[in-house]
């Protein structure tokens, strides 16, 4: 599958998307690492970060939720950071979890990858999420991740832009 903007494809137990976007690589980092900057463009419109902890560094632990427009409409996250390689990679352990950080084993884990690659002044942004078994995978698609993490990166593009205007 693949649109104008992000090539998405699948393997038996990955999902992997490409986006290039018009800012530089550490300011593409950088949008992944605080809460400041991840409160401004995580989740779907419908679905905004509504709370959000971080400590970035490696065995770290992002700890956040999408809140949907529902009452009660909660999405937990839970990210454990295994490697942080300044602006050029970002891999973690990424799990559903409570509002407590409780892991939900009934929901599928995946090991993400991130790629901040250069080209021209722009960046090239590659995410891998792989799944342990293809279960896993087929679970998340059918929760709709391929729609949420297009409009995701759709307001990615938005902060950055705005962003880059400000000198940041």
């Amino acid at each position: 599958m693949s649109d104008q903007k992000m090539d998405i494809r699948t393997t038996e137990n990955e999902l992997i998307y490409t986006r290039v976007f018009d800012a530089p690589p550490a300011l593409v980092f950088n949008a992944f690492s605080t809460c400041e900057h991840l409160r401004q463009w995580w989740g779907p419109r419908t679905w905004p970060m509504a709370e959000c902890t971080i400590d970035f560094r490696v065995d770290g632990v992002w700890h956040y939720c999408l809140r949907g427009p529902n009452e009660g409409d909660e999405a937990w996250g839970k990210a454990v950071y295994e490697e942080i390689v300044r602006p050029e990679r970002l891999v973690y352990r990424d799990y559903f979890c409570d509002a407590a950080g409780n892991i939900n084993p009934d929901l599928a884990s995946a090991l993400v990858t991130y790629t901040f690659g250069e080209h021209d002044g722009q960046t090239q942004l590659t995410g891998r999420a792989l799944y342990d078994d293809p279960a896993g995978l087929e679970q998340v698609l059918s929760m709709g991740v391929i729609e949420g993490m297009t409009e995701t990166l759709d307001r990615l593009d938005e902060h950055l832009a705005q962003a880059v205007k400000a000198g940041q």
